[in-house]
Protein backbone atom coordinates (compact mmCIF):
# COMPACT_ATOMS: atom_id res chain seq x y z
CA UNK A 1 0.00 0.00 0.00
CA UNK A 2 1.01 3.95 -0.48
CA UNK A 3 1.61 5.91 2.40
CA UNK A 4 -1.41 7.61 1.90
CA UNK A 5 -3.13 4.23 1.52
CA UNK A 6 -1.56 3.83 5.02
CA UNK A 7 -3.09 6.75 6.70
CA UNK A 8 -5.90 6.59 4.99
CA UNK A 9 -6.47 3.12 6.70
CA UNK A 10 -5.24 4.93 10.22
CA UNK A 11 -7.87 4.01 13.44
CA UNK A 12 -7.25 7.50 15.06
CA UNK A 13 -8.04 8.47 18.76
CA UNK A 14 -10.71 11.90 19.13
CA UNK A 15 -8.01 14.79 19.80
CA UNK A 16 -9.21 15.54 23.05
CA UNK A 17 -8.21 11.56 24.28
CA UNK A 18 -4.71 12.63 22.77
CA UNK A 19 -4.56 15.62 24.83
CA UNK A 20 -5.76 13.11 27.92
CA UNK A 21 -3.06 11.44 27.56
CA UNK A 22 -1.08 14.27 28.13
CA UNK A 23 -2.72 15.19 30.77
CA UNK A 24 -4.12 18.25 28.96
CA UNK A 25 -7.89 18.51 29.78
CA UNK A 26 -10.39 19.37 26.44
CA UNK A 27 -10.99 23.03 28.08
CA UNK A 28 -7.39 23.54 27.02
CA UNK A 29 -7.92 22.53 23.63
CA UNK A 30 -8.95 24.38 20.40
CA UNK A 31 -10.30 21.12 18.08
CA UNK A 32 -9.91 21.73 14.48
CA UNK A 33 -12.37 19.04 13.25
CA UNK A 34 -11.93 15.57 15.06
CA UNK A 35 -8.37 14.76 14.93
CA UNK A 36 -6.39 17.68 14.87
CA UNK A 37 -6.06 21.28 17.71
CA UNK A 38 -4.59 24.09 19.00
CA UNK A 39 -3.25 23.57 22.57
CA UNK A 40 -3.73 27.03 24.59
CA UNK A 41 -0.66 29.10 25.33
CA UNK A 42 -1.75 30.53 28.14
CA UNK A 43 -2.17 26.62 29.64
CA UNK A 44 1.45 26.12 28.42
CA UNK A 45 2.75 28.48 29.88
CA UNK A 46 1.46 27.77 33.41
CA UNK A 47 3.27 24.52 33.63
CA UNK A 48 6.24 23.65 35.38
CA UNK A 49 10.28 22.84 34.04
CA UNK A 50 10.40 19.16 34.39
CA UNK A 51 14.34 18.79 35.34
CA UNK A 52 15.21 15.41 33.41
CA UNK A 53 13.13 15.89 30.87
CA UNK A 54 15.54 14.50 27.59
CA UNK A 55 15.28 16.01 24.00
CA UNK A 56 16.70 13.74 21.22
CA UNK A 57 17.81 15.31 17.93
CA UNK A 58 17.09 13.38 14.50
CA UNK A 59 19.20 14.21 11.66
CA UNK A 60 20.73 12.51 8.76
CA UNK A 61 23.33 12.08 6.19
CA UNK A 62 23.57 14.44 2.77
CA UNK A 63 20.16 12.90 0.83
CA UNK A 64 19.60 11.92 -2.21
CA UNK A 65 16.41 13.61 -4.03
CA UNK A 66 14.40 11.23 -2.33
CA UNK A 67 14.97 11.83 1.13
CA UNK A 68 16.56 9.74 3.27
CA UNK A 69 13.54 8.87 5.64
CA UNK A 70 14.30 11.36 8.66
CA UNK A 71 10.64 12.51 9.53
CA UNK A 72 9.80 8.85 9.35
CA UNK A 73 12.61 7.90 11.91
CA UNK A 74 11.38 10.54 14.27
CA UNK A 75 8.13 9.37 13.99
CA UNK A 76 9.26 6.04 14.34
CA UNK A 77 11.55 6.23 17.25
CA UNK A 78 8.76 8.53 19.40
CA UNK A 79 6.50 5.03 18.77
CA UNK A 80 8.81 2.96 19.71
CA UNK A 81 10.04 4.91 22.75
CA UNK A 82 6.02 4.22 24.02
CA UNK A 83 6.65 0.73 23.10
CA UNK A 84 9.51 0.32 25.66
CA UNK A 85 7.36 1.83 28.48
CA UNK A 86 8.69 5.63 27.72
CA UNK A 87 6.63 9.10 27.78
CA UNK A 88 7.34 10.15 24.35
CA UNK A 89 6.29 13.67 22.37
CA UNK A 90 7.47 14.06 18.84
CA UNK A 91 8.00 17.52 17.54
CA UNK A 92 8.13 18.17 13.98
CA UNK A 93 7.41 20.64 11.42
CA UNK A 94 4.95 21.63 9.38
CA UNK A 95 5.10 20.46 5.18
CA UNK A 96 5.27 23.66 2.57
CA UNK A 97 3.21 22.79 -0.27
CA UNK A 98 6.17 23.67 -2.44
CA UNK A 99 8.17 20.19 -2.20
CA UNK A 100 4.10 18.39 -1.59
CA UNK A 101 3.43 20.01 -5.09
CA UNK A 102 6.70 19.86 -6.53
CA UNK A 103 9.31 17.41 -6.66
CA UNK A 104 9.48 15.51 -2.89
CA UNK A 105 5.59 15.18 -2.72
CA UNK A 106 4.39 14.55 1.32
CA UNK A 107 6.22 15.40 4.49
CA UNK A 108 4.27 13.60 7.32
CA UNK A 109 6.42 10.21 7.31
CA UNK A 110 6.15 6.75 5.27
CA UNK A 111 4.73 3.52 6.02
CA UNK A 112 3.86 2.67 9.21
CA UNK A 113 5.57 5.45 10.39
CA UNK A 114 3.46 8.62 9.94
CA UNK A 115 1.51 11.92 11.61
CA UNK A 116 -1.87 11.74 10.95
CA UNK A 117 -4.59 12.82 9.78
CA UNK A 118 -2.02 12.98 6.79
CA UNK A 119 -3.72 14.84 3.75
CA UNK A 120 -4.66 17.46 6.67
CA UNK A 121 -0.92 18.01 7.42
CA UNK A 122 0.23 18.00 3.87
CA UNK A 123 -1.95 20.39 2.41
CA UNK A 124 -3.71 23.40 4.60
CA UNK A 125 -3.61 21.94 7.85
CA UNK A 126 -4.73 24.61 10.25
CA UNK A 127 -3.72 27.21 8.98
CA UNK A 128 -0.33 28.43 10.08
CA UNK A 129 1.30 28.96 6.66
CA UNK A 130 -1.73 31.33 5.53
CA UNK A 131 -1.26 33.15 8.30
CA UNK A 132 2.62 34.07 8.17
CA UNK A 133 2.17 34.95 4.33
CA UNK A 134 -1.13 37.06 5.33
CA UNK A 135 1.49 38.69 8.01
CA UNK A 136 4.31 38.51 5.58
CA UNK A 137 2.17 40.08 3.11
CA UNK A 138 0.71 42.87 4.93
CA UNK A 139 3.98 44.25 6.02
CA UNK A 140 4.92 44.64 2.27
CA UNK A 141 2.03 46.73 1.23
CA UNK A 142 2.16 48.82 4.58
CA UNK A 143 5.71 49.81 2.55
CA UNK A 144 4.30 50.24 -0.56
CA UNK A 145 1.39 52.08 0.62
CA UNK A 146 3.85 54.16 2.64
CA UNK A 147 6.01 55.54 -0.09
CA UNK A 148 2.30 55.78 -2.48
CA UNK A 149 1.39 58.05 0.12
CA UNK A 150 4.12 60.81 0.52
CA UNK A 151 6.77 58.41 2.10
CA UNK A 152 7.76 60.64 5.08
CA UNK A 153 9.97 57.89 6.55
CA UNK A 154 11.96 58.87 3.01
CA UNK A 155 12.47 54.69 2.09
CA UNK A 156 15.13 54.47 -0.75
CA UNK A 157 13.02 52.52 -3.64
CA UNK A 158 16.23 50.93 -4.47
CA UNK A 159 16.66 49.98 -1.34
CA UNK A 160 13.43 47.78 0.28
CA UNK A 161 14.61 45.13 1.48
CA UNK A 162 10.98 43.17 2.02
CA UNK A 163 10.01 40.79 -0.44
CA UNK A 164 6.56 38.96 -0.30
CA UNK A 165 5.97 35.24 -0.17
CA UNK A 166 4.12 32.45 -1.53
CA UNK A 167 3.83 28.91 -0.40
CA UNK A 168 4.34 27.41 -3.57
CA UNK A 169 7.02 26.99 -5.66
CA UNK A 170 6.98 29.40 -8.53
CA UNK A 171 10.20 30.93 -10.22
CA UNK A 172 8.26 33.20 -12.50
CA UNK A 173 8.34 35.09 -9.08
CA UNK A 174 11.83 35.22 -7.99
CA UNK A 175 11.78 38.50 -10.09
CA UNK A 176 9.15 40.87 -11.00
CA UNK A 177 8.17 44.07 -11.89
CA UNK A 178 5.63 45.63 -9.88
CA UNK A 179 3.33 48.87 -9.73
CA UNK A 180 2.71 49.09 -13.57
CA UNK A 181 -0.32 50.70 -14.72
CA UNK A 182 -0.34 54.29 -13.72
CA UNK A 183 0.49 56.47 -10.66
CA UNK A 184 -2.86 55.17 -9.09
CA UNK A 185 -1.09 51.67 -8.53
CA UNK A 186 1.85 52.99 -7.07
CA UNK A 187 5.59 53.80 -7.66
CA UNK A 188 6.78 50.89 -10.16
CA UNK A 189 9.92 49.19 -8.99
CA UNK A 190 12.15 45.47 -9.52
CA UNK A 191 11.17 43.04 -6.64
CA UNK A 192 10.79 39.23 -6.18
CA UNK A 193 8.82 36.56 -4.03
CA UNK A 194 10.14 34.22 -1.95
CA UNK A 195 8.51 31.12 -0.57
CA UNK A 196 6.82 30.93 2.88
CA UNK A 197 9.38 28.94 4.87
CA UNK A 198 12.16 30.99 3.48
CA UNK A 199 9.94 34.51 4.97
CA UNK A 200 11.94 35.64 8.06
CA UNK A 201 8.36 36.35 9.50
CA UNK A 202 8.59 32.10 9.47
CA UNK A 203 11.71 32.29 11.29
CA UNK A 204 10.73 34.80 13.81
CA UNK A 205 7.62 32.67 14.33
CA UNK A 206 9.93 29.19 15.31
CA UNK A 207 12.44 30.98 17.28
CA UNK A 208 9.91 33.70 19.42
CA UNK A 209 9.21 32.27 23.33
CA UNK A 210 6.23 34.23 23.56
CA UNK A 211 3.53 36.67 22.10
CA UNK A 212 5.33 39.46 23.38
CA UNK A 213 8.65 38.33 21.65
CA UNK A 214 7.21 37.70 18.47
CA UNK A 215 5.66 41.03 18.57
CA UNK A 216 9.13 42.77 19.49
CA UNK A 217 10.92 40.56 17.24
CA UNK A 218 8.57 41.94 14.30
CA UNK A 219 8.85 45.30 14.96
CA UNK A 220 12.63 45.02 14.61
CA UNK A 221 12.50 44.00 11.26
CA UNK A 222 14.13 45.74 8.62
CA UNK A 223 12.10 46.83 6.01
CA UNK A 224 14.38 48.58 3.69
CA UNK A 225 16.99 51.68 3.90
CA UNK A 226 16.73 55.62 3.50
CA UNK A 227 18.91 57.23 1.10
CA UNK A 228 21.57 57.52 3.35
CA UNK A 229 21.29 53.98 4.56
CA UNK A 230 19.37 54.61 7.80
CA UNK A 231 17.22 51.59 8.48
CA UNK A 232 13.75 51.55 8.25
CA UNK A 233 11.75 49.28 10.67
CA UNK A 234 8.56 47.69 10.77
CA UNK A 235 7.57 49.23 14.12
CA UNK A 236 8.47 52.45 12.21
CA UNK A 237 5.20 51.84 10.05
CA UNK A 238 2.98 50.30 12.89
CA UNK A 239 3.06 46.94 11.58
CA UNK A 240 3.63 44.92 14.42
CA UNK A 241 0.53 44.71 16.33
CA UNK A 242 -1.59 43.98 13.10
CA UNK A 243 1.09 41.27 12.09
CA UNK A 244 0.71 39.53 15.61
CA UNK A 245 -2.97 39.56 15.52
CA UNK A 246 -2.68 37.69 11.94
CA UNK A 247 -0.27 35.52 13.94
CA UNK A 248 -1.62 35.02 17.51
CA UNK A 249 -3.77 31.57 16.79
CA UNK A 250 -1.20 30.03 14.92
CA UNK A 251 1.26 30.84 17.18
CA UNK A 252 -0.27 28.09 19.60
CA UNK A 253 0.98 24.80 19.14
CA UNK A 254 -0.73 22.06 16.64
CA UNK A 255 -1.30 18.49 18.51
CA UNK A 256 -1.98 15.51 16.07
CA UNK A 257 -0.84 11.55 16.31
CA UNK A 258 0.84 8.83 14.90
CA UNK A 259 -0.79 5.87 13.70
CA UNK A 260 0.08 4.45 16.68
CA UNK A 261 -1.63 7.58 18.74
CA UNK A 262 1.59 8.53 19.88
CA UNK A 263 0.78 12.30 20.28
CA UNK A 264 2.97 14.64 18.49
CA UNK A 265 3.57 18.68 17.93
CA UNK A 266 3.63 19.79 14.69
CA UNK A 267 4.60 23.69 14.14
CA UNK A 268 6.44 25.76 12.17
CA UNK A 269 8.43 24.85 8.96
CA UNK A 270 11.49 26.66 7.37
CA UNK A 271 13.21 25.11 4.98
CA UNK A 272 16.67 23.89 6.38
CA UNK A 273 18.91 24.77 3.04
CA UNK A 274 17.50 28.25 2.95
CA UNK A 275 16.64 28.91 6.34
CA UNK A 276 17.31 27.30 9.87
CA UNK A 277 15.25 24.08 9.58
CA UNK A 278 13.58 23.38 12.86
CA UNK A 279 9.83 23.55 14.26
CA UNK A 280 8.65 25.71 16.76
CA UNK A 281 10.95 26.99 19.92
CA UNK A 282 7.49 27.38 21.65
CA UNK A 283 6.20 23.90 20.62
CA UNK A 284 9.93 22.34 21.37
CA UNK A 285 10.14 24.03 24.81
CA UNK A 286 6.25 23.06 25.90
CA UNK A 287 6.76 19.14 25.26
CA UNK A 288 9.73 19.38 27.41
CA UNK A 289 7.69 20.22 30.06
CA UNK A 290 4.83 17.27 29.61
CA UNK A 291 7.33 14.64 28.26
CA UNK A 292 9.99 12.49 29.46
CA UNK A 293 11.45 11.92 25.98
CA UNK A 294 11.02 14.41 23.25
CA UNK A 295 12.31 13.66 19.57
CA UNK A 296 12.52 16.27 17.08
CA UNK A 297 14.08 16.73 13.83
CA UNK A 298 16.51 19.20 11.70
CA UNK A 299 16.20 19.17 8.49
CA UNK A 300 18.47 17.86 5.80
CA UNK A 301 22.01 16.91 6.28
CA UNK A 302 23.96 17.15 10.10
CA UNK A 303 25.87 20.08 8.31
CA UNK A 304 22.60 22.40 7.55
CA UNK A 305 19.59 21.23 9.82
CA UNK A 306 21.57 20.02 12.66
CA UNK A 307 24.36 22.68 12.83
CA UNK A 308 21.41 25.56 12.49
CA UNK A 309 19.46 23.41 15.10
CA UNK A 310 22.92 24.12 17.43
CA UNK A 311 24.09 27.38 16.21
CA UNK A 312 20.66 28.62 16.19
CA UNK A 313 18.08 27.54 18.21
CA UNK A 314 19.60 26.02 20.79
CA UNK A 315 21.75 28.99 20.96
CA UNK A 316 18.78 31.45 21.08
CA UNK A 317 16.19 28.72 23.47
CA UNK A 318 18.78 27.37 25.82
CA UNK A 319 18.05 23.76 24.78
CA UNK A 320 20.41 20.89 24.56
CA UNK A 321 19.99 17.25 22.96
CA UNK A 322 21.11 14.93 24.76
CA UNK A 323 20.88 12.04 22.03
CA UNK A 324 22.06 12.55 18.32
CA UNK A 325 19.96 9.98 15.78
CA UNK A 326 21.93 9.89 12.34
CA UNK A 327 19.73 8.35 9.42
CA UNK A 328 21.32 6.80 6.74
CA UNK A 329 19.99 4.82 4.16
CA UNK A 330 22.12 2.64 2.15
CA UNK A 331 20.76 3.65 -1.14
CA UNK A 332 22.35 7.25 -0.36
CA UNK A 333 25.44 5.91 0.37
CA UNK A 334 25.73 4.18 -2.86
CA UNK A 335 24.64 7.72 -4.59
CA UNK A 336 27.91 9.05 -2.81
CA UNK A 337 29.95 6.10 -4.27
CA UNK A 338 28.97 7.35 -7.48
CA UNK A 339 25.92 4.79 -8.01
CA UNK A 340 23.62 6.13 -10.95
CA UNK A 341 20.64 7.76 -9.38
CA UNK A 342 18.16 5.28 -11.67
CA UNK A 343 20.55 1.42 -9.95
CA UNK A 344 21.24 2.69 -6.49
CA UNK A 345 18.59 0.25 -5.23
CA UNK A 346 21.13 -2.52 -6.80
CA UNK A 347 23.10 -4.34 -4.90
CA UNK A 348 26.68 -2.61 -5.56
CA UNK A 349 28.97 -3.14 -1.51
CA UNK A 350 31.81 -0.91 -3.91
CA UNK A 351 29.69 2.29 -4.06
CA UNK A 352 28.40 1.78 -0.58
CA UNK A 353 32.21 1.53 0.66
CA UNK A 354 33.16 4.65 -1.18
CA UNK A 355 30.32 6.80 -0.55
CA UNK A 356 31.20 5.54 3.40
CA UNK A 357 33.18 9.31 3.62
CA UNK A 358 29.89 11.01 3.69
CA UNK A 359 28.60 9.51 6.80
CA UNK A 360 31.85 9.06 8.28
CA UNK A 361 32.30 13.19 8.36
CA UNK A 362 28.73 13.63 9.54
CA UNK A 363 29.69 11.62 12.44
CA UNK A 364 33.06 13.25 12.59
CA UNK A 365 30.85 17.10 12.82
CA UNK A 366 28.49 15.18 15.60
CA UNK A 367 31.08 13.29 17.35
CA UNK A 368 33.91 15.69 17.36
CA UNK A 369 32.58 19.29 16.63
CA UNK A 370 28.86 19.25 18.02
CA UNK A 371 30.49 17.09 21.06
CA UNK A 372 27.29 15.12 21.21
CA UNK A 373 26.36 11.43 21.62
CA UNK A 374 24.69 9.52 18.91
CA UNK A 375 23.34 6.51 17.30
CA UNK A 376 23.52 5.43 13.24
CA UNK A 377 20.02 4.76 12.54
CA UNK A 378 19.78 2.61 8.70
CA UNK A 379 16.79 3.45 7.73
CA UNK A 380 15.73 -0.22 6.07
CA UNK A 381 14.79 -0.72 2.83
CA UNK A 382 13.76 -3.80 0.76
CA UNK A 383 16.33 -3.49 -1.62
CA UNK A 384 19.60 -3.41 1.23
CA UNK A 385 20.93 -6.44 0.76
CA UNK A 386 22.74 -8.82 3.71
CA UNK A 387 26.40 -7.73 2.19
CA UNK A 388 25.43 -3.94 2.26
CA UNK A 389 24.21 -3.74 5.79
CA UNK A 390 26.96 -6.15 7.51
CA UNK A 391 29.39 -3.92 5.31
CA UNK A 392 27.97 -0.48 6.65
CA UNK A 393 27.72 -1.73 10.49
CA UNK A 394 31.58 -3.18 10.04
CA UNK A 395 32.94 0.44 8.92
CA UNK A 396 30.27 2.35 11.42
CA UNK A 397 31.45 0.25 14.37
CA UNK A 398 34.97 0.67 13.38
CA UNK A 399 34.71 4.40 14.26
CA UNK A 400 33.21 3.56 18.10
CA UNK A 401 29.92 4.34 17.21
CA UNK A 402 26.77 2.41 17.94
CA UNK A 403 24.79 1.12 14.48
CA UNK A 404 21.22 -0.12 14.58
CA UNK A 405 19.10 -1.67 11.50
CA UNK A 406 15.82 0.16 12.04
CA UNK A 407 12.32 -1.36 10.27
CA UNK A 408 9.96 1.57 11.54
CA UNK A 409 8.60 1.95 7.90
CA UNK A 410 7.55 -1.43 7.25
CA UNK A 411 6.70 -2.32 11.07
CA UNK A 412 5.93 0.84 12.80
CA UNK A 413 7.18 1.69 16.51
CA UNK A 414 7.55 -2.45 16.91
CA UNK A 415 10.64 -2.05 14.49
CA UNK A 416 12.43 0.65 16.25
CA UNK A 417 12.74 -0.66 19.75
CA UNK A 418 16.31 -1.23 19.31
CA UNK A 419 16.69 2.01 18.48
CA UNK A 420 14.98 3.46 20.70
CA UNK A 421 16.88 1.44 23.60
CA UNK A 422 19.96 2.75 22.54
CA UNK A 423 18.80 6.31 22.18
CA UNK A 424 17.56 5.72 26.07
CA UNK A 425 21.21 4.35 26.85
CA UNK A 426 22.82 7.59 25.38
CA UNK A 427 20.67 10.00 26.80
CA UNK A 428 22.20 9.00 29.99
CA UNK A 429 25.82 9.72 28.79
CA UNK A 430 27.46 12.33 29.85
CA UNK A 431 28.13 15.23 27.25
CA UNK A 432 28.09 19.06 26.88
CA UNK A 433 26.92 20.46 23.26
CA UNK A 434 29.70 22.82 21.95
CA UNK A 435 28.82 25.41 19.24
CA UNK A 436 30.45 25.53 16.35
CA UNK A 437 31.33 29.14 16.95
CA UNK A 438 31.19 31.38 19.93
CA UNK A 439 28.50 34.71 19.75
CA UNK A 440 31.38 37.07 19.97
CA UNK A 441 33.42 36.00 16.65
CA UNK A 442 32.46 38.15 13.60
CA UNK A 443 30.15 37.43 11.08
CA UNK A 444 33.25 36.45 8.48
CA UNK A 445 35.25 34.04 11.48
CA UNK A 446 31.41 32.44 12.08
CA UNK A 447 31.07 31.31 8.11
CA UNK A 448 34.69 30.98 8.04
CA UNK A 449 34.27 28.70 11.39
CA UNK A 450 31.41 26.28 9.89
CA UNK A 451 32.99 26.08 5.82
CA UNK A 452 36.02 24.30 7.46
CA UNK A 453 35.22 22.85 10.39
CA UNK A 454 31.47 21.57 9.00
CA UNK A 455 31.91 21.45 5.69
CA UNK A 456 35.73 20.40 4.86
CA UNK A 457 36.18 23.71 2.66
CA UNK A 458 39.14 25.54 2.71
CA UNK A 459 38.20 28.92 2.28
CA UNK A 460 35.03 31.25 2.00
CA UNK A 461 35.13 33.87 -1.03
CA UNK A 462 33.01 36.82 -1.29
CA UNK A 463 32.80 39.47 -3.86
CA UNK A 464 33.38 43.43 -2.44
CA UNK A 465 29.53 43.84 -2.55
CA UNK A 466 29.24 40.73 -0.15
CA UNK A 467 32.29 41.99 2.05
CA UNK A 468 31.30 45.52 2.43
CA UNK A 469 27.72 44.59 3.95
CA UNK A 470 28.93 42.02 6.05
CA UNK A 471 31.22 44.64 7.27
CA UNK A 472 28.34 47.25 7.40
CA UNK A 473 26.38 44.79 9.39
CA UNK A 474 29.23 43.85 12.21
CA UNK A 475 29.82 47.85 12.68
CA UNK A 476 26.17 48.04 12.62
CA UNK A 477 25.65 45.96 15.69
CA UNK A 478 24.52 42.72 14.32
CA UNK A 479 27.68 40.95 14.28
CA UNK A 480 27.04 39.08 17.41
CA UNK A 481 24.29 37.24 15.46
CA UNK A 482 24.57 33.80 14.61
CA UNK A 483 24.73 32.91 10.53
CA UNK A 484 22.03 31.09 8.70
CA UNK A 485 24.04 29.52 5.40
CA UNK A 486 21.69 28.80 2.67
CA UNK A 487 23.36 26.18 0.09
CA UNK A 488 22.66 22.62 -1.31
CA UNK A 489 21.66 19.90 0.84
CA UNK A 490 22.80 17.49 -1.27
CA UNK A 491 26.62 17.86 -1.03
CA UNK A 492 28.70 19.91 1.70
CA UNK A 493 30.23 22.48 -1.17
CA UNK A 494 27.76 24.65 -2.82
CA UNK A 495 27.61 22.00 -5.90
CA UNK A 496 25.11 19.50 -5.60
CA UNK A 497 26.97 17.38 -7.97
CA UNK A 498 29.84 16.98 -5.73
CA UNK A 499 29.18 13.75 -3.96
CA UNK A 500 30.69 11.77 -0.68
CA UNK A 501 32.87 14.29 1.63
CA UNK A 502 34.63 16.66 -0.84
CA UNK A 503 37.54 18.89 0.43
CA UNK A 504 39.40 21.51 0.14
CA UNK A 505 36.45 23.76 -1.98
CA UNK A 506 35.60 26.86 -1.84
CA UNK A 507 32.47 28.39 -0.30
CA UNK A 508 31.41 31.42 -2.00
CA UNK A 509 28.72 34.12 -0.33
CA UNK A 510 26.69 35.16 -3.53
CA UNK A 511 24.44 37.27 -0.93
CA UNK A 512 23.71 38.65 2.08
CA UNK A 513 20.09 39.21 4.02
CA UNK A 514 19.66 40.65 7.54
CA UNK A 515 17.18 39.27 9.64
CA UNK A 516 16.99 41.32 12.49
CA UNK A 517 14.02 40.35 13.97
CA UNK A 518 14.90 36.83 14.07
CA UNK A 519 18.39 37.55 14.91
CA UNK A 520 20.37 35.44 12.17
CA UNK A 521 22.16 36.71 9.57
CA UNK A 522 21.40 34.84 5.92
CA UNK A 523 24.22 34.00 3.91
CA UNK A 524 23.05 32.56 0.24
CA UNK A 525 25.79 30.68 -1.50
CA UNK A 526 26.02 28.69 -4.66
CA UNK A 527 23.35 28.51 -6.79
CA UNK A 528 20.46 28.00 -3.93
CA UNK A 529 17.04 29.81 -4.53
CA UNK A 530 14.86 31.07 -1.81
CA UNK A 531 11.99 31.04 -4.29
CA UNK A 532 12.33 27.11 -5.75
CA UNK A 533 10.90 26.03 -9.40
CA UNK A 534 8.89 23.12 -9.89
CA UNK A 535 10.48 19.95 -11.79
CA UNK A 536 9.27 19.15 -15.14
CA UNK A 537 6.69 16.76 -13.66
CA UNK A 538 5.71 18.08 -10.72
CA UNK A 539 4.45 15.63 -7.94
CA UNK A 540 1.14 17.48 -8.25
CA UNK A 541 0.43 15.40 -11.38
CA UNK A 542 -0.01 12.00 -9.15
CA UNK A 543 -2.52 13.95 -7.12
CA UNK A 544 -6.34 13.99 -7.14
CA UNK A 545 -9.40 13.73 -5.69
CA UNK A 546 -11.69 10.38 -6.30
CA UNK A 547 -14.62 8.90 -5.16
CA UNK A 548 -14.42 11.63 -2.00
CA UNK A 549 -10.83 10.65 -0.84
CA UNK A 550 -7.07 12.45 -1.63
CA UNK A 551 -5.12 10.04 -4.04
CA UNK A 552 -1.40 10.37 -4.79
CA UNK A 553 -0.02 12.47 -2.20
CA UNK A 554 2.36 10.33 -1.39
Amino acid sequence: MSDIDIAQKAVMKPINEIGADLGIAAEHLEPYGHYKAKISLKYLDSLPKKADSKLILVTAISPTPAGEGKTTTTVGLGDALRHIGKNSLICLREPSLGPVFGMKGGAAGGGYAQVVPMEDINLHFTGDFNAIALANNLLAALVDNHIHHGNTLGIDVRRIAWKRVVDMNDRALREIVQSLGGTGNGMPRQDGFDIVVASEIMAIFCLATSIDDLKERISKIVVGYTRDKKPVLAKDLNAQGAMTVILKDAFQPNLVQTLENTPAFIHGGPFANIAHGCNSVVATTSALKIADYVVTEAGFGADLGAEKFIDIKCRKAGLEPAAVVLVATIRALKYHGGADLKTISEENVDALAKGFVNIERHIKNIRDVYHLPLVVSINHMTSDTEAEVALLREKVEALGVKIVLARHWAEGGAGATELAQTVVELCDTPNKMNFVYPSEATLWEKVTAVATKVYGASEVTADAKVRAKLAELQESGYGHFPICIAKTQYSFSTDAGLRGAPSGHSLNIREVRLSAGAEFVVLVCGEIMTMPGLPKVPSSEKIDFVDGKVVGLF
